[in-house]
């Protein structure tokens, strides 16, 4: 399974970051130009999970309001909803399956950028891809993306908060509550507010450089996207 893992996505990624390193010269752009592509390709799917989302958060008041009535009849409760999902055309797991598709892709190329500085990967490379032989780790002759750097951290925990944070604030819907307690999905929205950027900002001190760098890049264009298809 592995092994069919790398020869689908791995491989073919590995070898388009090379050649467009070969073309520019310069690894950073390379990583930035091909998370790009990446992300074009998916957009398609990008656009469908957002819509998703923004449909089913619509839809929050009214899926309160059938889980505050029928509370005591789960059964009646499934069928309810069922019924309001099929009346707004909105199926409740289209934002999470697009995610599910895009997982591979994402993993292939956490895989190509942690492996891409070693040697020997170059002698994997496709016949008609040019082995540069050794591949300068430096982004703009400033940042070693084969080490880890703080400042590249940050930034990847700083763009995590930013596009967290304007999502929460453009698609926010009207706090609903149960006596004096806040909806628990509410509270967990804005935890996670804080505790990505947190996460992101770890991970990236213990990886190369290179995975913050595609992270920033994969979330302002992921941010771009959003906002492209709310309007």
């Amino acid at each position: 399974m592995i092994q069919l893992f790398n020869t689908i996505l791995v491989s073919p990624l590995f070898n388009f970051l090379v050649y467009i390193y070969d073309t520019i010269g310069d690894i950073g752009i390379a990583i930035i130009i091909l998370t790009l592509i990446v992300k074009i390709i998916l957009f398609p799917l990008t656009k469908k999970s957002i819509k998703s989302q923004r449909e089913l958060q619509i839809l929050q008041p009214k899926i309160k309001e059938i889980q505050e009535k029928y509370k005591k009849d789960k059964q009646e409760m499934s069928k309810e909803m069922l019924r309001m999902y099929k009346k707004h055309n909105v199926n409740p797991l289209g934002g999470c399956l697009p995610i599910l598709i895009q997982l591979p892709i994402l993993i292939a190329l956490y895989e190509v950028f942690r492996k891409g500085f070693n040697a020997s990967s170059l002698d994997f490379l496709y016949s008609f891809v040019p082995n540069p032989g050794i591949i300068n780790p430096f982004f703009l002759n400033l940042v070693n993306l084969a080490e880890t750097s703080l400042i590249l951290a940050i930034i990847a925990a700083a763009a995590q908060y930013f596009q967290g944070y304007f999502m929460q604030l453009k698609m926010k819907f009207a706090p609903v509550q149960n006596g004096n307690k806040t909806d628990f999905a509410q509270i967990m929205q804005k935890q996670m507010l804080y505790m990505m950027p947190v996460m992101i900002l770890i991970f990236s001190l213990s990886l190369p450089a290179a995975l913050p760098l595609y992270w920033i890049v994969n979330t302002l264009f992921t941010l771009g996207q959003e906002l492209y298809i709310k309007r």
